[in-house]
């Protein structure tokens, strides 16, 4: 598997963020264009809630996945965190940072929790300042 870093490591689905999203925003087009071309009816009404519907779905699916996903890595960081200073996170952390902690290898992830909190380090800054980097190949 290719070495996973900072530039390399956001995770897109082609068929998922690319097809699926276009294609939702294609019937959501047409249907907008029946509904101006053809009129109200109950035909170009049911096209139109259809794509609406299938928008709010795709949004929803993702957000709940990655909510999942956000808590089950908070678990993991826990325990990580109290394997590593035998005590929790300190509740400083936010939850973006403790999320961009999780690509800290073991060695550094003391020292840059730390600095996270000291000097609000965004997301993305915690990650570039990392010099080893810990993939994770099981993100959805």
């Amino acid at each position: 598997m290719k070495e996973q870093n900072f530039k390399n490591h956001p995770r897109y689905i082609f068929g998922f963020h690319i097809i699926t999203f276009a294609v939702i925003i294609a019937a959501l087009v047409i249907s907008i264009i029946s509904l101006i071309t053809a009129g109200i009816n109950l035909q170009t009404v049911f096209s139109f809630l259809v794509a609406i519907t299938l928008g709010l779905l795709f949004a929803f699916v993702r957000q709940f996945a990655t909510k999942n996903q956000d808590r089950i890595i908070r678990a993991e960081e826990t325990a990580r965190s109290y394997k590593l200073t035998g005590k929790e996170p300190d509740i400083r952390l936010t939850k973006s940072q403790f999320i961009a902690l999780r690509f800290a290898d073991d060695s550094e992830y003391v020292t840059l929790s730390k600095k996270a909190i000291n000097e609000n380090l965004s997301p993305k800054a915690i990650k570039e300042a990392i010099n080893k980097w810990r993939a994770d190949h099981h993100r959805v």
